[in-house]
């Protein structure tokens, strides 16, 4: 062999080394993804499907005698008149009868505790577990907690039940299988499969961490499991959205974060005990973070401060938050969630950004069910020389008198001035101040007059701010907003 056929054989033989492994590179890709997606769930509903159970709850309510009133169309004005007709026909004494609902949960220990949704029971005044098997068993209500709808119920058996674990649903990524179990449309045990749609979905509560899923959920499916392909429970089935009420590819499911520490709580105490930190908070937004002179929007703005262990602890209104027992705050709904999962009567380090300086206070948190019930406190009324009225970026606002406190709802307001007007084509317009909004604070300083308020812009436009922070009460609520000082003159 010549030369140059010798590097000609060479050549290709290095060519064709290359193909192969590319092709064996493409095969084993395909297998992989093959394997990512199981040609069959039965495997997987065999190993778990004897812990999920479908649940029947029954209640005594207040019903008709009489049989059914009339047909009328939705809306009808002749609806009233009959409802009223009958309700004086029957009196008082009304026949009462037996309702009852269905939905789903699932057993997680073998001495018999079982999760479901607090609205699958709530009311019930008795609670029937039907387990794959065909056993049926009376369950015992343990503790609910309505702020995640998770409620923990218990039955008696002399053998052991087949059980599930929570697994952990931060593992989860948006695409990963999972599959949904329960008694959707009072139908019994069903199965559906589809993947995570999306993560960290809020619906209505201070706790909300919802997965979204396209597994058919549907109304019976409430407390029932979310299943990972490791047979872990990394969801309860909650909600659906839905114009129709049945399943159109958009099921939450509570994450199994939330309801693993809810469920060692209610299974020690009947009850959840949250720490709670005392103060009102916002999100930090772009405005607001250059008004306080923030490099970053992050962490949780504290708009009020009321007696509590804020208070007690050292922080202060308009200190931003930025790490609490260790963990970094981004936004309002995390802090929510850390302070909440943390211990009653336990004291943690808390973060704070004062004056563009971080200082760090030890702050013994109260529980949060308690403070609940508690109502605010006054802080007197002193009020300074009333003011007349002036205009200042766009609103005209005058001080708080006695009769506007009553009146906005502001008692223990000291100071302040109300928004008597708003100019439509103002940034305070466009931020939403209305007319009764009470400014307590310009530039984190108190303001009595609209000449305190003229000097705090003056102040901040000599520092080359371009954008001041009010805080604002409406209703009683306080928080802050940061206006441009751009337009004005």
């Amino acid at each position: 062999m010549t030369h140059q056929g010798a590097m000609t054989y060479r050549a290709m033989m290095t060519a064709l080394i290359a193909a192969l492994s590319m092709l064996a590179l493409v095969i084993a890709t395909t297998d992989a993804r093959a394997q990512s997606a199981p040609p069959s769930f039965a495997d997987l509903v065999d190993e778990v499907g004897d812990a999920v159970v479908n649940i029947t709850t029954s209640a005594v309510v207040a019903g008709r005698q009489g049989g059914p009133g009339p047909m009328l169309p939705e809306g009808s004005p002749l609806d009233d008149f009959f409802n009223d007709f009958l309700d004086r026909q029957q009196g008082p004494e009304q026949q009462r009868r037996r309702s009852q609902a269905l939905g789903s949960g699932f057993v997680i220990s073998e001495d018999g505790f079982i999760v479901t949704n607090n609205h699958v029971i709530e009311g019930a005044d008795e609670i029937l577990i039907e387990f794959r098997s065909g056993m049926e068993l009376e369950a015992t209500l343990i503790g609910t907690d309505p702020n995640t709808d998770i409620a923990l119920l218990k039955v008696e058996t002399d053998d052991p039940l087949p059980f599930v674990t929570l697994g952990d649903s931060e593992a989860m990524r948006v695409g990963d299988w999972v599959m949904a179990m329960g008694n959707p449309l009072g139908q019994g045990f069903s199965v559906s499969v589809g993947v995570v749609s999306a993560r960290g979905r809020e619906l209505s509560g201070s706790y909300d961490d919802y997965i979204q899923t396209d597994a058919a959920i549907n109304r019976g499916n409430s407390g029932g499991p979310l299943f990972n392909m490791d047979g872990e429970v990394i969801g309860v089935n909650t909600a659906i959205l839905s114009p129709t009420g049945g399943s159109i590819g958009i099921g939450f499911a509570m994450s199994s974060d939330v309801v693993t520490n809810v469920v060692a709580q209610l299974r020690e105490f009947g009850e959840t005990r949250r720490g709670w930190l005392g103060v009102r908070i916002q999100d930090v937004t772009a405005d607001i973070a250059e008004g306080l002179g923030l490099e970053d929007a992050r962490g949780a703005l504290v708009t009020d401060v009321p007696e509590g262990p804020a208070r007690d602890g050292g922080i202060e209104v308009g200190d931003v938050i930025i790490s609490f027992a260790g963990e970094e705050i981004d936004d309002t709904r995390e802090l929510v969630r850390v302070v909440g999962d943390s211990g009653v009567d336990e004291t943690v380090r808390v973060v704070v950004l004062r004056d563009g300086e971080t200082q760090t206070l030890r702050v013994t948190l109260g529980r949060r069910e308690t403070a609940e019930g508690m109502g605010p406190s006054g802080n007197g009324n002193a009020q300074g020389p009333e003011q007349s009225s002036g205009e200042v970026l766009g609103l005209v606002v005058t001080p708080l008198t006695d009769a506007m406190r009553q009146q906005l709802d502001a008692q223990g307001v000291s100071g302040g001035l109300v928004i008597e007007q708003v100019d439509p084509a103002s940034d305070a317009a466009a931020k939403g101040l209305q007319v009764g909004d009470i400014i307590t604070e310009v530039a984190q300083q108190p303001v009595r007059t609209a000449d305190d308020f003229r000097a705090r812009i003056e102040t901040a436009e000599e520092a080359g701010q371009k954008s001041i922070l009010l805080l604002i009460r409406r209703a009683g609520n306080p928080r802050f907003v940061a206006l441009s000082l751009e337009e004005d003159e």
